[in-house]
């Protein structure tokens, strides 16, 4: 091992990336020691790693003296739990000393005072930022600006709808967008989330508590809704769609124009569907190869999916999956109609097969 190349040693200890073993690696002797500090590209903290009976000052001792005999980090990962409240001043003194190195960045600290990571972060080479349990405020995209961020994701953050729409302008170059548990702050009762990006490719919103979401975003191709409760949901975009997920979702109007010429995935779950107005939605994807409807309720007995409908608007679908029931309470697992589905290699329906009407075929 001693022959090894520093350079190598530290591409070593990068894939290491826990802190607390590239500390015991480094003790190794004078050459993991160099490798360390002049090539070392990735740590991870995390408070699970260290002895419980360690206090927050030691911690924080510890990540300090760490982080500062790097130099040139790229990847970040500082994750500490809620029984550990940092000091303000070493986390910023931690960003400070590799913000013009690093390229992705994630972050879960509590501190008192909050720390503006966006501050702190902003006009540099960042192109993943994580972040969670933060609070956002007063978002100025003219110095805030992450010209190469490609990812971001916000979990357990407060922020107003201003200042997320602010943020998300701010990035020139997002591509995936993460929203999971969001406290949105605002002063009016009809929230309205309002979301621009000409690059945006994948939209993953949980629990965003808005009641109006407006996407505009030409080049969306992933969409994934979960556990929401909206009256609308709008989406403006060029068609290119491929793959929409809704989950547990309660919104009273959705819309999604004219995207849906391309998708492939649609998997609908836990959500009550107008079956006419959604399959006008979906029926221009001549492209679909996976249909799934599982645990979603049908708002009348007349809507039931039917074989010949799927059969000529979807010729390319290989996988369906159906699990549903009407307002009554009535279960359906069934398929009307006599067309064959001749590309469908996976069929996925409940255990439970009960049949409404005698005539239908399971």
């Amino acid at each position: 091992m001693e022959h090894l190349p520093v350079e190598v040693i530290g591409n070593i200890l990068s894939h290491l990336g826990v802190a607390r073993d590239v500390m015991v690696s480094s003790a190794v002797c004078r050459k993991w020691r160099d490798a360390c500090r002049r090539h070392l590209r990735l740590l991870s903290f995390n408070s699970d790693d260290f002895p419980r009976d360690m206090t927050t000052r030691q911690l924080e001792i510890v990540i300090t003296q760490t982080i500062f005999q790097t130099m040139g980090l790229q990847c970040l990962w500082i994750h500490i739990d809620n029984t550990h409240e940092f000091s303000a001043a070493p986390v910023i003194a931690w960003l400070m000393y590799t913000r013009e190195t690093l390229r992705s960045l994630s972050y879960n600290v509590r501190t008192i005072p909050n720390v503006n990571i966006l501050e702190k972060c902003g006009r540099q080479k960042l192109e993943v930022l994580d972040l969670d349990h933060n609070t956002i405020t007063g978002v100025e995209p003219s110095y805030q600006r992450f010209t190469c961020l490609k990812s971001l994701s916000l979990r357990h953050v407060s922020i107003s709808a201003l200042d997320l729409s602010l943020l998300v302008a701010a990035c020139p170059k997002i591509e995936l967008l993460a929203l999971d548990v969001l406290e949105i702050v605002t002063s009016d009762p009809q929230s309205t989330m309002e979301l621009t990006s000409h690059t945006l490719k994948s939209l993953f919103a949980k629990s965003v508590g808005v009641d109006k979401i407006i996407l505009d975003a030409d080049n969306l191709e992933v969409l994934h809704l979960n556990a929401l409760n909206l009256d609308l949901f709008e989406l403006m975009g060029k068609g290119t769609l491929k793959h929409l997920k809704i989950d547990d979702v309660s919104v009273t109007h959705l819309d999604i124009g004219d995207s849906t010429d391309h998708l492939e995935v649609v998997d609908v779950s836990n959500f009550t569907i107008v079956w006419p107005k959604f399959y006008s939605m979906i029926s221009r994807a001549s492209n679909l190869r996976m249909l799934r409807f599982w645990g979603v309720v049908f708002d009348d007995e007349d809507e039931i999916v039917d074989s010949e409908t799927i059969a000529v608007s979807f010729p390319l679908l290989r996988h369906l999956s159906l699990s549903y029931e009407l307002r009554d309470g009535l279960l359906h697992y069934s398929l009307q109609g006599s067309s064959p589905l001749e590309n469908v290699s996976v069929l996925e329906l409940d255990l439970l097969l009960i049949l409404h009407h005698e005539d239908r075929l399971v």
